[in-house]
């Protein structure tokens, strides 16, 4: 099978990619823009691909192709119904990344309920040596056994940053479809007015675009955290930028954008270098051992799709 990677690079440049390698005729690209990917994919008989939008658009001349295989759990840049239309199977990789996602996103709420940056920021500015004080108790902060912690999203992420949040001592509200008996379940005004600390653990589809809305922003409790490591769309991200700019908000913690990376007109360019705003670039679902799960998922979706024993099928 010809296989064609259009962005390896977003994989990392320390993961090893011979699994692929082993699964056919490999055609690797470290990158490829958008006017590129008809001509790099015109013999292609399966596409590997991370980011890179794929639909009627650019593949409309790709005649040999049968598979298409993303290298993550969502499949949003991804035409599905162009794909079902011709025929073209797809393939994602499910649950690799749930331990990853989890540590970032426990890793923020942490720091951010702690007041981290605050500190460090007053220990290395050289303000703590000069203070002549053995310690420093402001600003304050709170320990997280006090706070309720609300998880949108209870899949295999979000069940796992719930348990993180237990262990902590947080009372857990959950807002997702399927009932979890563990924790109480709410719907997502209750988990907005209800919770101290937000995560966001869903997947981008026209019911959870814009879920977390202006309005549903201006509900939320005066000091809370807000932590969104699932898509950039999902939330309103200018009113997110106007609730930290107007203290509403305690915290925010994002590792996902609705364009990825933002530009300069971004309303996030507003709140950089803020000691309550922690901007991550897109890494919480790469940690080494989650790359490298991927990559061999990857490769057992190719090779057990060529021997007609489909994996992780989407279409």
């Amino acid at each position: 099978m010809k296989i064609v990677i259009l962005d390896s690079a977003t994989l990392g440049e320390d993961i090893d990619l011979s699994p692929i390698y082993s699964a056919g005729e490999v055609t690797e690209h470290k990158s490829t823009t958008p006017d590129e990917v008809e001509k790099k994919l015109s013999f292609a008989e399966a596409v590997i691909v991370n980011k890179i939008k794929l639909g009627a658009h650019n593949l409309e001349n790709a005649k040999a192709l049968r598979l298409i295989c993303v290298t993550a759990t969502g499949y949003d840049n991804i035409d599905v119904e162009y794909c079902r239309s011709r025929g073209i199977a797809l393939c994602n990789v499910p649950a690799y990344s749930t331990d990853s996602v989890a540590q970032v996103t426990a890793a923020m709420a942490l720091s951010l309920a702690s007041r981290l940056g605050e500190y460090t920021d007053f220990v290395n500015s050289g303000e703590y040596s000069a203070s002549g004080l053995a310690n420093r108790l402001t600003p304050v902060y709170h320990e997280l056994s006090s706070m309720t912690w609300g998880v949108v999203g209870g899949g295999a992420i979000g069940s796992r940053v719930a348990e993180i949040a237990q262990a902590f001592g947080c009372n857990i509200l959950m807002c997702r479809r399927k009932i979890d008996d563990r924790y109480r379940a709410v719907d997502i005004d209750t988990l907005c007015e209800s919770s101290n600390i937000i995560s966001l653990h869903v997947p981008l589809t026209e019911d959870t675009r814009g879920l977390i809305s202006r309005e549903r922003i201006a509900k939320m409790k005066k000091g809370a955290i807000l932590i969104n490591s699932a898509r950039g769309a999902v939330a309103d991200e200018e009113a997110l930028t106007d609730a930290i700019e107007r203290a509403h908000l305690g915290g925010l913690g994002i590792d996902v954008y609705s364009r990825e990376p933002f530009g300069e007109e971004h309303p996030y360019t507003r709140i950089l270098g803020r000691k309550n705003v922690l901007l991550t670039p897109h890494m919480a679902w790469g940690s080494a051992e989650a790359r490298a799960r991927c990559v061999a998922i990857i490769a057992q979706n190719v090779k057990n799709f060529e021997k007609g024993h489909f994996s992780n099928r989407i279409v």
